[in-house]
């Protein structure tokens, strides 16, 4: 009897656990990413032509998020991790910016890049929030509130002297993976090894150079350099033997820093900005 007890009491505290676990940061497959099916199609393929144009002329990342809820967290917490994640904004440059919606709280934030904070300043992000955004979510129009939010948070960073974007095409900088060099090259070289071993060595190649891959994407959050950096494991891995047999080299061939950027592969990804927590919420 006590040890059906002692099950169900692990059984409810796993439940309760999961009750109050974090929600994920959805992945960033987007300038908008909808959660809640609020936007139509057509609205939200307009509003992302909007961020994609921006961006493309003036280099800043603007991005939408619609959650149901941010619960157990708040939505300042909650908004902070997505922007750790998915990194808005040119490296150095720093000049990203979310707006967020938690449409089942009711709540919604502006987070703003370092590089952005003189511009939209917590002042601005509060009157566009409670001007212009949150009249129309009290009135149930949120395609217009979001949109014309948008078209302000847009306005307000063009006002901005900015560097100016790289023109289409343009190699990314790949300066910031230099600080993970040693350590990838070792994993390359000796967990390449061991996957060389068990899998042979083009598939044990490719499963190192795809868990670099995904190293890279997670602490740097762009996928065109967490596809360079892949390609480097792959090649150390296919060529590892011979590495090791002449002494271990590895100078000069695959040094040089790296640095996150945007992607130039047609796809949308994070810069490599920064946050510090300015912006400014609200509720409708």
């Amino acid at each position: 009897m006590k040890a059906v007890k002692a099950l169900i009491l692990a059984f409810l505290l796993c439940f309760a656990s999961a009750a109050l676990a974090d929600v994920a940061v959805p992945p960033l497959t987007g300038r908008v990413v909808d959660l809640t099916a609020t936007l139509s199609a057509d609205q939200a393929a307009t509003l992302e032509q909007t961020l994609k144009d921006f961006e493309d002329r003036k280099g800043s990342q603007v991005a939408v998020l619609i959650v149901p809820t941010t619960q157990p967290e708040t939505i300042e917490q909650y908004s902070l991790r997505v922007v750790e994640q998915w990194k808005l904004g040119r490296k150095k440059v720093d000049d990203g910016a979310l707006l967020i919606i938690a449409k089942n709280d009711r709540k919604l934030r502006i987070e703003v890049g370092y590089g952005l904070e003189g511009a939209l300043n917590d002042a601005t992000s509060k009157r566009i929030i409670d001007e212009i955004i949150t009249p129309k979510f009290r009135g149930g129009d949120f395609a217009g509130g979001i949109s014309d939010g948008v078209d302000r948070i847009l306005k307000v960073i063009d006002g901005e002297p900015l560097p100016a974007p790289k023109p289409e095409g343009e190699m990314p900088d790949l300066s910031a993976i230099g600080e993970y060099f040693p350590f990838l090259f070792i994993v390359a070289l000796v967990g390449g090894g061991i996957f060389r071993a068990i899998f042979g060595r083009l598939l044990g190649s490719v499963i190192a150079g795809g868990g670099v891959a995904a190293f890279i994407w997670f602490f740097l959050g762009t996928l065109s350099i967490a596809a360079v950096g892949g390609l480097i494991a792959f090649f150390i891995t296919l060529i590892g033997d011979a590495i090791v047999s002449s002494g271990g080299g590895g100078r000069g061939g695959y040094g040089g820093g790296f640095s996150s950027g945007s992607s130039s592969s047609g796809g949308f990804s994070g810069g490599g900005g920064s946050f510090g927590g300015g912006g400014a919420s609200g509720s409708w």
